[in-house]
C-alpha cells in the first residue's frame, strides 16, 4: 500500500480549511441570531440580489422546495421579498429588503473578522498570491468539468 501524507494533501487541506472557516463563521453568526442557512442565503442574495429561486437553489446547492421554505421564513421576518419576474410569470425574483441592511452589515463585518483571524501571520503579498492561486485552481477545475461534459448543475459559483 502507498503511504501518503494526508496532512499535505491539497484536497484534504482545502476541504478542512473550508469546513473550519464555515464552523468559525457559523459560531459568530449564531451570536447575532443567524443560522447557517439564513446567513448563507442572505450572503448569496447580497452577491446576486434579484436572482430567481431556481438560480439561487443551484448556487446554494439545495433543492428548490427546501430553499422555498427558507425564503418563506426570511420573508416573514421582513428580510427578503419576492417580486414577479417580468419575463416569466411563473418565476419570482428574490431581493433583500431594506430592513435587512443592518443584518447584512453585521454579517459582512463578522465574515471579514473570520477571514482576518484565519490569515493571521500571513503577509498581504502572500494573501494576494493565495487568492490568485485559488482562482487559477477554480478555473482549472471548471475547465476540466466542461471538458468532461459535466452537467452545469454540478458546477456552482462563477469564474471570471
Amino acid at each position: 500500500m502507498i503511504k501518503e501524507d494526508l496532512n499535505r494533501n491539497f484536497g484534504f487541506l482545502v476541504h478542512d480549511v473550508a469546513r473550519l472557516l464555515r464552523i468559525s463563521v457559523d459560531r459568530r453568526m449564531s451570536e447575532v441570531g443567524l443560522t447557517r442557512s439564513q446567513w448563507w442565503v442572505l450572503n448569496n442574495l447580497f452577491q446576486h440580489n434579484g436572482a430567481n429561486q431556481a438560480e439561487l437553489a443551484q448556487v446554494l446547492e439545495v433543492e428548490r422546495p427546501t430553499l422555498g421554505r427558507l425564503i418563506d421564513r426570511l420573508e416573514k421576518k421582513g428580510w427578503v421579498k419576492r417580486v414577479e419576474d417580468s419575463k416569466d410569470r411563473r418565476a419570482k425574483k428574490i431581493f433583500l429588503s431594506d430592513e435587512v441592511s443592518p443584518i447584512i452589515k453585521a454579517m459582512r463585518k463578522i465574515a471579514a473578522e473570520a477571514r482576518s483571524d484565519a490569515l493571521v501571520g500571513i503577509s498581504e503579498e502572500e494573501r494576494e498570491q493565495f487568492v490568485d492561486i485559488l482562482i487559477r485552481v477554480k478555473k482549472n477545475l471548471v475547465t476540466t468539468a466542461v471538458e468532461h461534459r459535466l452537467h452545469p448543475d454540478e458546477l456552482s459559483g462563477k469564474v471570471e
